[in-house]
């Protein structure tokens, strides 16, 4: 079981497809698995939203997504079943039907499970009070949301990572680059909606990116500063993506 964690737009799932085509050439069965793939229900955010936080209700952050789900089908492919991989529907903005959702062969060798939290750990208590972006300040002042957040992390989240046997960063130079990779990226949507005539509404402008990046914020600078220490191997990479040799640790977590 191989975590990846990247930042937003940071070639996670490029690089994941392309490790797993690599290891399928050598004879190994491979499954790959996104967070992005395990978030709740439109309906359960909404839910959440009026509950709890109306910023839940926009996927996301750690509480946005279902645990208990992922938990099953990674416990299933660890087991070295054949395992149903959910899939989200990102356009509808809710879980795709089962009926779409590919099933693994028996007995798997390898899952990639990548996601730009994967193997996250929570923020003490302290970082927790003041606000890191506009959004926080704006729309999260009594600090409810971050604090759930945070919960859900060292909670639930700490449950489905420890799944995880060897776990790989890549290592963004900050979160001030990540902005300008999820706007390329939302460009690059845009063109292809263009081209197949498709509803442009699908995809975000370059300052819906920036509000929407800021969700991620928090997390994303603590895991750059805190995951190279604990992670089995940091991949840094440079503002236009290049990625460096990775530095290992000496002590592997886990015998893989």
């Amino acid at each position: 079981m191989v975590g990846l964690c990247g930042p937003q737009a940071s070639g996670k799932s490029t690089l994941a497809a392309a490790v797993a085509g690599l290891l399928e050439a050598q004879g190994l069965t491979v499954a790959v698995l996104s967070i992005d793939d395990l978030y709740l229900s439109h309906a359960a955010r909404q839910g959440l939203g009026a509950e709890v936080h109306p910023l839940l209700a926009t996927r996301g952050p750690p509480g946005t997504h279902d645990v208990a789900l992922g938990l099953r089908v990674l416990d299933d492919l660890a087991e070295r079943r054949p395992t149903a991989l959910p899939r989200f529907d990102k356009a509808r903005d809710d879980l795709a039907p089962t009926s779409a959702w590919p099933t693994t062969p028996a007995k798997v060798d390898v899952a990639l499970f990548e996601g730009w939290c994967v193997g996250a750990r929570p923020q003490g208590a302290e970082a927790l009070e003041a606000p890191v972006n506009d959004l926080e300040a704006r729309r999260d002042p009594d600090g409810l949301w971050r604090r759930y957040v945070n919960d859900s992390l060292a909670g639930p989240y700490q449950r489905l990572f420890d799944r995880i046997d060897l776990l790989i960063l890549l290592q963004a130079p900050g979160f001030n680059v990540v902005a300008g990779w999820r706007q390329e990226q939302e460009r690059k949507l845009r063109t292809r909606l263009a081209a197949e005539g498709a509803d442009l509404a699908r995809s975000m402008s370059d300052d819906e990116v920036l509000a929407f990046v800021q969700l991620y914020e928090r997390l994303t600078t603590h895991i750059l500063a805190t995951m190279p220490a604990y992670a089995d191997a940091a991949i840094p990479m440079t503002a236009e993506r290049t990625m460096r040799p990775p530095r290992w640790s000496a002590r592997p977590r886990r015998n893989v």
